[in-house]
């Protein structure tokens, strides 16, 4: 059974937080990363992993280099990846924030048009996700312990 219901009823009681570059503490501050840490930890419980301490431009690889999908990886290692036309609400969307960039960018599907993210220099908030976003959708994935 998808339990999407519950992950975005989740999420949701993130929207307020502060951003903040490399945290996951709910009412305190978030990046991308750490809301769905946080969903993580308040769904499934412990995190699996802690990842390395990261700068904004992380996955970038200077000089035109192959591009690392450093944050695919690692949601491949504890999510179940699916194609992003099946996503659906409570599953992760990873986004490119630049065509030929690596997918550096995580929300969560609240439903079919809308999508829960911790926004940089704002707060997380849930916002349409428009023609814009879905044509950076690069990879989605669910939450373990749910049927696909």
């Amino acid at each position: 059974m998808h339990d999407g219901a519950r992950i975005v009823e989740i999420a949701h009681g993130w929207i307020g937080t502060p951003y903040r570059h490399q945290e996951s503490c709910k009412g305190a501050g978030t990046d991308c990363l750490g809301l769905v840490r946080g969903v993580w930890r308040e769904y499934l419980g412990p995190e699996p992993e802690r990842p390395p301490a990261y700068t904004p431009d992380w996955a970038e690889v200077p000089g035109g280099g192959a591009l690392a999908e450093t944050l695919a990886d690692a949601a491949r290692r504890h999510l179940i990846e699916i194609a992003p036309d099946e996503a659906q609400p409570g599953d992760v969307l990873l986004f490119r924030m630049r065509a030929q960039g690596p997918a550096k960018h995580a929300a969560i599907l609240s439903d079919g048009a809308r999508m829960i993210h911790a926004y940089s220099g704002r707060a997380v908030v849930e916002t349409a996700l428009t023609s814009s976003w879905r044509a950076r959708i690069a990879f989605a994935f669910r939450f373990p312990g749910q049927d696909s």
